[in-house]
C-alpha cells in the first residue's frame, strides 16, 4: 500500500511574468493532516488548485491518490474531496437538495446515496433543517454541510482551502474535531489557513511565501528551530513601543502580540538592559521584559520577514 497520499516534485505555476508558485517539492503521507500556512499572495490557493486538479502546472509534476494531476485530472477530482472558504454550496437550494447534487457529481446514488445523506445531516447537526434553504444558515451550519458535500464519495483525500474563514471560534473548534474524526478513520487533509491556533492541530506544517517553500516540519519542531532568544515586552502603548526598538541593531524583529510586544533579538543580555533604555528615551514604559518560548506566529513572522516580507496589496 502507498504511504504517500499526495507526492509534489519542483511544482510551478506560472502567470505570465508572474510566478505565483516557485518550484515546490514535498510529500503528504496517507492519513496526515497537512497544513498549508502563508501570507495572502503567498500561493496556497494555487498550489491547491493545481492538485486538486483545476489548474494545469506550467512545469514540475505532482501525483494526487496516485495519479498524475496533469494527465490524469479527471481521476483526481473523482479521488478527493475539495471544500473552499466559499463552501461551495448552492444558496437558493435546499440541504437536502445540496447533498442530491453532490451526490449527483459524484455518482453516488440509492441506498449508498440514502446513507451519506443521513450521515451528512446528523454530523452537521441539521436533521431538523434538512428543508430549509442553504441561504438562511449560519455559518457554522453552512460549513459543517459544506464538509459533508465534499466527503460524501467518501475520498481518500480532502483539501480545504480555508475552511473556517469568517466562522466563530467554537464553531471552528467543533470543524476541527470533525477533522481528526476523518484522519483517525484514513483520510488524509491537506488544509490552508492563516489562524495560527489552527495551524498547531496539524501534524505538519509547509510554511509558504512569495510562492515558495521556505519550511516544513512539525509545529513543535519549527518553533524550535527558531534560533534567536525572544523577549516579551510589556509596556504602556506596545505600537510605539514597537517603533521605539525595532531599529535598534541587536533587535531582529519586533512585533505586536496581543497587548504585548514580542521582540527576536541577537543577545538576550544586551537587549535586557538596552531596551528598557530605549523605550524611556522615546517616553515609554517597560512594565516588564523577559524571555518567552516562541510561538508558531513568531516563528511565522520572522521566517516570512526573513525571506523578503509577505507581498503587498
Amino acid at each position: 500500500m502507498a504511504t504517500e497520499a499526495v507526492s509534489v516534485r519542483d511544482l510551478t505555476r506560472k502567470f505570465g511574468d508572474f510566478t505565483a508558485v516557485d518550484g515546490a517539492t514535498f510529500n503528504v503521507q496517507v492519513g496526515e493532516i497537512f497544513g498549508f500556512l502563508g501570507p495572502n499572495g503567498a500561493g496556497k490557493t494555487t498550489t491547491i488548485k493545481m492538485l486538486a486538479g483545476l489548474l494545469r502546472p506550467t512545469s514540475g509534476t505532482a501525483r494526487v491518490a496516485g495519479y498524475d494531476v496533469d494527465r490524469e485530472s479527471a481521476k483526481v477530482k473523482m479521488s478527493i474531496g475539495y471544500m473552499s472558504q466559499l463552501f461551495s454550496l448552492y444558496a437558493d437550494l435546499t440541504v437536502e437538495e445540496n447533498i442530491q447534487l453532490f451526490g449527483g457529481l459524484y455518482g453516488v446514488a440509492g441506498n449508498r446515496l440514502a446513507e451519506r445523506r443521513s450521515w451528512i445531516l446528523e454530523m452537521a447537526g441539521l436533521a431538523e433543517h434538512r428543508r430549509r434553504t442553504t441561504g438562511e444558515l449560519s455559518l457554522g451550519w453552512k460549513q459543517r454541510l459544506a464538509l459533508g458535500c465534499a466527503v460524501l464519495h467518501e475520498p481518500p483525500i480532502l483539501f480545504l482551502d480555508e475552511p473556517t474563514s469568517g466562522v466563530d471560534p467554537v464553531s471552528r473548534r467543533s470543524f476541527w474535531d470533525l477533522i481528526y474524526e476523518l484522519a483517525e478513520e484514513g483520510t488524509t487533509v491537506f488544509v490552508s489557513t492563516h489562524y495560527m491556533e489552527e495551524a498547531e492541530y496539524c501534524h505538519r506544517l509547509a510554511l509558504m511565501n512569495r510562492g515558495r517553500l521556505i519550511a516544513l516540519d512539525r509545529p513543535a519542531a519549527l518553533k524550535r528551530a527558531l534560533d534567536q532568544p525572544l523577549l516579551r515586552l510589556e509596556t504602556d502603548d506596545p505600537a510605539k513601543a514597537v517603533e521605539a526598538i525595532r531599529g535598534l541593531p541587536f533587535v531582529t524583529e519586533a512585533a505586536m502580540f496581543g497587548r504585548a510586544v514580542h521582540a527576536l533579538v541577537t543577545d538576550e543580555h544586551v537587549a535586557t538592559s538596552e531596551i528598557p533604555r530605549a523605550l524611556l528615551d522615546a517616553g515609554r514604559t517597560c512594565d516588564s521584559l523577559a524571555p518567552v518560548p516562541p510561538s508558531l506566529e513568531d516563528v511565522f513572522v520572522a521566517l516570512v520577514r526573513r525571506e523578503g516580507g509577505a507581498v503587498v496589496g
